[in-house]
């Protein structure tokens, strides 16, 4: 996701920092492979090299420049983590800056307690793969400065892409709509109701949805589906609470096109 990210900004000309303590090469190689395809694709008005050009990595959000406008936290849904890399970056920006973060179920509100001023902090919830995706999903909390809200919304509409706009609540209207279908979705498949493709196909013909609800959670992730059903659970109650198979799947390793394997075979995708 953070890689996406950072080359959708690129593209449209900013200047990209992206803190990445693992394997900066590595980072920057998935940028250039997505520009590569968006180039492919006739995507692009300028070439691959030209606007990686702009992109740099540091070792992490400690060694963010201050004077950037707009940073935007990536990390895996686990709160503690969110909390730790937020108060990171609070540290290393300057009082302009926008923060934001892609979660896609955890309360702004609860994250933004990490920071000094949590009124420049919101949600800008992106969707895979996100130099496609056409939606982001802006949350505001009830901290949150209604001046961030409108740059943010701004943003989104340099990009080309069409925001909608929630308040803060587990899940968000996105998430907690999507993986409630998903997990009802992988109970059917748990009990022998129908096969993985007869399921999505019925939700694609049937209900005009794009992908069905087990090939996208393969795309968005069985571990990541997995650990916001299990923070839904928590706040929302048992209707979230997820399947065996969810859970053992998991636990295999297979947790969909990024490992080659989830509800589906992805090793020839």
């Amino acid at each position: 996701m953070g890689a996406g990210i950072a080359q959708v900004f690129a593209a449209l000309g900013s200047t990209v920092v992206i803190a990445e303590a693992a394997d900066q090469e590595a980072a920057l190689g998935r940028v250039s492979t997505g520009l590569d395809r968006a180039h492919e694709r006739g995507k692009l008005t300028e070439s691959p090299a030209d606007i990686l050009a702009r992109v740099t990595t540091v070792a992490g959000p400690a060694d963010l420049p201050a004077d950037l406008a707009l940073v935007v936290e990536a990390v895996p849904e686990i709160p503690s983590l969110k909390v730790e890399v937020l108060a990171l970056i609070d540290k290393a920006v300057s009082d302009s800056t926008v923060i934001a973060s892609n979660t896609s179920s955890i309360s702004i509100a609860e994250l933004g307690a990490a920071l000094q001023d949590p009124s420049r902090f919101i949600g800008m919830h992106f969707f895979n793969p996100v130099p496609v995706s056409t939606l982001v999903e802006i949350v505001r909390a009830a901290a949150t400065s209604p001046a961030v809200v409108e740059q943010v919304r701004n943003w989104v509409s340099l990009m080309g892409k069409t925001e909608v706009l929630v308040n803060d609540s587990p899940g968000f209207a996105t998430s907690r709509l999507g993986v409630c279908l998903g997990l009802e979705a992988i109970r059917m498949l748990e009990e022998g109701v129908a096969d993985a493709e007869s399921i999505d196909r019925a939700m694609e013909l049937g209900y005009k949805h794009p992908m069905g609800p087990l090939r996208s959670t393969d795309l968005v992730g069985l571990d990541v589906r997995l650990a916001i059903a299990e923070h839904l659970a928590s706040t929302l109650g048992d209707r979230f609470a997820p399947p065996q198979l969810l859970r053992d799947k998991v636990a295999r390793g297979e947790i969909g096109r990024k490992s080659g394997m989830g509800f589906y075979d992805w090793t020839n995708a």
